[in-house]
């Protein structure tokens, strides 16, 4: 009796012993899991932060590469633009000065038109004296004034065109009257005041030419 007695009061305070761990246990595991549950929300807030952050600056990159990539083409623009720019200047430096002397060929050119044919032909006569072969000299002179004119004029790049007998083209010519005559194409150009010049295919004065009109 006293052997099963001491049993039953030994295991009694035992039991409740057990308990107490168990109960401690149990909290310190419910303590952990909490602990590892803020830690594991504390972890995805910082690596939704870090995401967040990441974002942004792949973002911010890619804006920066997009204003680079402007900024490049920007620049390749002004380049080009800019030497568009030094080429025409230096096609067109000589344009206003060129105007002068294609100015000074008309006068020339009239001049030659002018004079009677048998002083300026270089087969004229040699027999001539006086006042008539000072004419020829003179003639030829200009002749070949003129003619040295026009090609200093050609090595810059500054030519003459003559639309005689082409369709009228208002782009290159400025027609200074109009004429019906029959057999010519209403249109065309029948004749021409003053040739016309270009300066690296752009006009730098149109023809003055007549033009046939329509017959009424």
């Amino acid at each position: 009796m006293l052997s099963v007695f001491s049993k039953s009061a030994v295991s009694g305070p035992f039991r409740a012993m057990l308990a107490r761990n168990a109960a401690s246990t149990a909290r310190a595991n419910f303590h952990s899991t909490g602990k590892q549950q803020e830690e594991q929300k504390e972890g995805d807030s910082k690596v939704a932060e870090y995401e967040k952050k990441i974002a942004e600056h792949e973002a911010k990159i890619k804006e920066l590469k997009d204003n680079y990539l402007r900024a490049l083409a920007e620049c390749e623009n002004l380049r080009t633009r800019y030497k568009n720019e030094v080429d025409n200047s230096k096609k067109f430096a000589i344009r206003n000065f060129s105007k002068d002397l294609i100015d000074t060929v008309d006068i020339l050119h009239l001049a030659i038109k002018n004079t009677p044919a048998e002083f300026v032909s270089a087969t004229a006569s040699t027999t001539v004296v006086g006042a008539e072969k000072a004419i020829r000299d003179l003639s030829q002179g200009v002749d070949m004034t003129m003619k040295n004119l026009l090609k200093t004029l050609e090595r810059h790049g500054v030519v003459q065109f003559n639309p005689l007998d082409q369709k009228f083209d208002p782009n290159t010519c400025h027609a200074v009257y109009q004429v019906p005559m029959p057999g010519k194409e209403p249109g065309s150009v029948f004749a021409v005041e003053k040739t016309g010049y270009k300066i690296h295919d752009a006009v730098l004065r149109p023809a003055q030419v007549g033009v046939v009109s329509e017959s009424k």
